[in-house]
């Protein structure tokens, strides 16, 4: 789960991270007063949860607050829409910061490397860019440093690490301090990505996180209480935060047959055989133990809400749950619901036999196995 720019700063800054000074308003008076506390120079940025903001027109540069005002008065409700969200996002509130002058840039970042089983720290000289371009085009201007989650980081690795992504001498105390800074948030967040992009050394040979990205596990979320209201906003799509809302394990794929099943490796399969069949999965779906009646239909309502759905694939494997059971199930859902376009169902399991009875005649087409059934699905919906 993705956290606002102001809540990834205001962690950061509890870990001993120098930031630049910035409050959050909802409003063109409050960004006003947030920026006459700054003498006037600040950069005002939406605080909606997409990439691309500053190119989306989400982020600008101000030397007066009046203007800084005004620019706040046009954001709040407006759509923001940028390649990586062509759906776009609605922006409720701003982030109003003191305006930094930056003579350069680098990047940091702490995420799970999982081939090693180790944190790694990733720094580069070349900040300001998307780090997989810098990647591509210069691969050795990142230094990456593994870290044992048990033990943390030595100073001595980090000073060396540090040198070797040739960080300026007078920068690098400050700059092994904000690393030990980040870990510390890391894990004390139960995070699964912090990155600082760009950090920022001023005129005056001051390091700050002038951006911050953190990204929580949201397996861990119980124990971030804090964060609750921010769950929702997480999901750059509104599916994604209906299903957030509703506790429903889903994601938006941006193709056009629908998928759901009875757990994720199920719906993973699922989405591997439409694939093979020629469609494109809208999304993954997974219903969860049990497919009552009820669960089904909420589910079903789900997926629906993405228009671009054209055919339906429901994938349920019947251990403890009877498939027949399922089935009824499946008729109870739909009898209430208003669904035009082709639903395939794959029941299989204890009563398969009789559950796939139970379905002819209704407008779920049954299907004995999984290839069966994305084949029906896809020619169905591209018919």
């Amino acid at each position: 789960m993705k956290l606002h720019e102001y809540q990834s700063k205001d962690l950061l800054a509890s870990f001993g991270v120098a930031v630049p000074g910035g409050k959050v308003a909802t409003n063109a008076t409050e960004a006003k007063a947030i920026a006459d506390e700054f003498g006037g120079k600040v950069v005002v940025k939406a605080q909606v949860l997409m990439g691309g903001r500053g190119k989306a027109g989400g982020v600008k540069l101000f030397e007066n607050s009046a203007d800084a005002a005004a620019f706040t008065q046009e954001l709040i409700g407006k759509r923001l829409v940028s390649i990586q969200n062509p759906d776009g996002m609605v922006v409720e509130k701003v982030l109003v910061a003191e305006l930094v002058d930056i003579a350069e840039e680098y990047y940091l970042s702490v995420l799970l490397d999982r081939a090693a089983q180790r944190l790694v720290v990733m720094i580069s000289k070349e900040g300001g860019m998307e780090i997989e371009e810098v990647a591509h085009n210069n691969p050795d201007a990142i230094v990456r440093l593994h870290v044992d989650p048990a033990w943390g980081a030595a100073d001595f690795e980090v000073r060396d690490a540090v040198k070797k992504a040739n960080i300026p001498a007078p920068a690098q105390r400050q700059m092994v301090a904000m690393i030990q800074g980040l870990i510390k948030a890391y894990q004390a967040s139960d995070a699964d990505m912090i990155e600082i992009n760009p950090v920022a050394l001023t005129p005056e040979g001051k390091l700050l996180a002038a951006d911050a990205k953190v990204s929580i596990d949201e397996n861990a979320l119980f124990r971030h209480k804090e964060y609750d209201e921010t769950k929702d906003d997480g999901a750059e799509h509104e599916i994604d935060a209906e299903a957030s809302k509703l506790g429903i394990a889903y994601v938006n794929l941006g193709g056009d047959i629908g998928i759901m099943g009875n757990g994720a490796g199920l719906v993973m399969c699922s989405l591997d055989e439409v694939n093979r069949a020629g469609g494109k999965p809208a999304n993954f779906l997974d219903v969860g133990g049990g497919a009552n009646a009820e669960r089904v239909k909420t589910c079903v309502n789900l997926v629906m809400m993405d228009k671009n759905v054209k055919g339906l694939l429901i994938n349920i494997f019947g251990g403890i749950t009877r498939c027949d059971e399922v089935a009824r199930g499946l008729l109870a859902a739909f009898a209430e619901l208003n669904v035009t376009i082709p639903v395939v169902a794959r029941i299989e399991g204890t009563a398969a036999e009789e559950g796939l009875k139970i379905l002819e005649g209704s407008q779920i087409i049954g299907a004995s196995t999984m290839q069966e059934a994305a084949d029906k699905v896809v020619e169905l919906a591209y018919a």
